[in-house]
């Protein structure tokens, strides 16, 4: 398994290795011993797309040296559930498209490619003893992809973890629901879809049980967890409101009941369903990090509007400040897109001022991505590469000043810690591979929580000692 993307498409990579080690099927690290090669791939942006195409193309010519003769390649993830029509025309090397439906049934799919001819084989022909060539023209790869995708799993959905033993994801929910311009996700992975309060809090228990310290909680719209299983149907702009039905708070309270020293990370949060009843369980709760991921994309008024966010720039603002006086201790991180369709210098300069003033302890900055398909890759005013790549520059100077100043606030400080690798922690403040990270003094013992003594800094990384 070739897993590229995001935490969410690791989850998927995870359930089906799960499924085919259920089957009874073997899993190698090796990709000369396999049988069958998998590329799960993400199409999030361009580049990403480019990743997933280049990976696919690896797979197949390493498949001409002598030790992986008869290979099969499966092709999964977002760029087989959005673009597995035209690929199985541009790509007859690949011998089979699953798309998010099929992720609980790769096992199957397995067997059936196996049990189908390859390109330039010999197969018999039905009901007679008369074998023949199968040609190139003949030959079409296995397109299983289902156009708008439905499937969630559940908690005993068989699973194979590709995460360190003490820190994992559980996917909450899938798809998305908000309209952003810039996005093809909802058109990738469908419409939202919650599982049950119940569901999430067997896995987290179970995986309490397993010995896991870290579990982050994810999905395309976190806050809107619980909200599409509602009797009255819930809007764009719901905020968690647990007098309606299901919801985030909800969930997290279940949570806290399962004893056990571990954190729980929330990630992928949507500014629009915040409230201050979230806002009170997370600083009631005693096992979820004092971090929050909500991606603003930008706060320009016009730029929100265009980008169809759902949420003003006052609303962000006032929010924040809400935030951070209910929750204190609590690091917030953001992403933001520069060089969107028809962005002015003064648009750019609004948004560096409010990075500045709001001194957000981790931020990442995207150069905006034209994608086929999107609103907002129709639109007048696309700015140049050069251009997007300048503004991203900028900012992340910003932040990396920012950063520098916030970091250098820890000298002093002991923090509790949760150990990566010998000499690599993590504080409440860093999400797995998308933060900063504690180097260690001395070795701790891995998949450990300690209290380290940040002792001097590396802009985003700190230094510390274990205390």
């Amino acid at each position: 398994m070739i897993s590229l993307g995001c935490a969410k498409n690791l989850v998927d990579a995870e359930l089906m290795l799960g499924g085919v080690l259920a089957h009874g099927m073997e899993i190698t690290g090796d990709a000369d011993e396999a049988d069958v090669l998998i590329v799960n791939t993400c199409a999030f942006i361009d580049t990403a797309k480019e990743e997933s195409i280049e990976a696919i193309l690896e797979a197949h010519q390493a498949r001409g040296l002598k030790k992986r003769a008869g290979q099969k390649l499966i092709v999964s993830g977002c760029m087989a559930q959005r673009f597995a029509k035209d690929l199985a025309t541009e790509m007859p090397e690949v011998d089979a498209f699953i798309g998010l439906d099929q992720v609980a049934d790769t096992a199957a799919i397995i067997d059936k490619v196996f049990a189908r001819p390859s390109a330039n084989s010999e197969f018999r022909i039905p009901d007679s003893n008369i074998t023949s060539q199968l040609t190139d023209e003949q030959w079409a790869p296995l397109n299983l992809v289902t156009r708008k995708p439905t499937y969630i799993p559940d908690f005993d959905t068989p699973r194979f973890r590709l995460t360190p033993a003490h820190t994992a994801f559980t996917k909450i929910a899938e798809g998305c629901n908000h309209p952003c311009s810039f996005c093809v996700i909802p058109q990738m992975r469908g419409r939202h879809r919650s599982r049950t309060i119940e569901s999430v809090v067997a896995e987290v228990r179970a995986l309490v049980a397993e010995g896991v310290k870290e579990i982050n909680l994810i999905s395309q719209d976190t806050t809107y967890f619980g909200m599409d299983l509602w009797e009255e149907k819930a809007g764009p702009r719901q905020q968690v409101d647990s007098t309606k039905g299901p919801t985030l708070t909800r969930l997290i309270q279940e949570l806290d009941k399962i004893d056990g020293e571990f954190w729980l990370r929330l990630l992928y949060t949507h500014p629009a369903h915040w409230s201050d009843e979230l806002i009170a369980a997370i600083a009631a709760s005693r096992h979820v990090c004092r971090y929050i991921d909500i991606p603003l994309q930008h706060i320009h008024p016009r730029m929100l509007q265009l980008m169809r966010r759902e949420t003003s720039s006052e609303h962000i603002e006032t929010l924040l400040a809400r935030i951070r006086a209910g929750i204190p201790g609590i690091a917030i991180r953001t992403t933001f897109i520069v060089g969107f369709p028809g962005e002015t210098e003064e648009e750019f300069e609004y948004l560096l001022d409010f990075i500045r003033r709001t001194r957000f302890e981790r931020l990442g900055v995207f150069c905006y991505s034209q994608e086929e398909g999107s609103r907002a890759a129709q639109m007048e005013g696309q700015l140049p590469q050069k251009l997007k790549a300048a503004r991203y520059k900028k900012a992340m100077k910003l932040q990396q000043r920012i950063a520098r100043e916030i970091s250098a606030a820890q000298v002093g400080k002991t923090l509790r810690a949760l150990v990566d690798q010998p000499l690599i922690a993590r504080a409440t403040a860093d999400a797995p591979d998308i933060d900063g990270r504690i180097l260690l003094a001395s070795p701790a013992p891995v998949g450990e929580f300690i209290n380290v003594e940040i002792t001097g800094t590396q802009v985003y990384d700190l230094l510390g000692k274990v205390v």
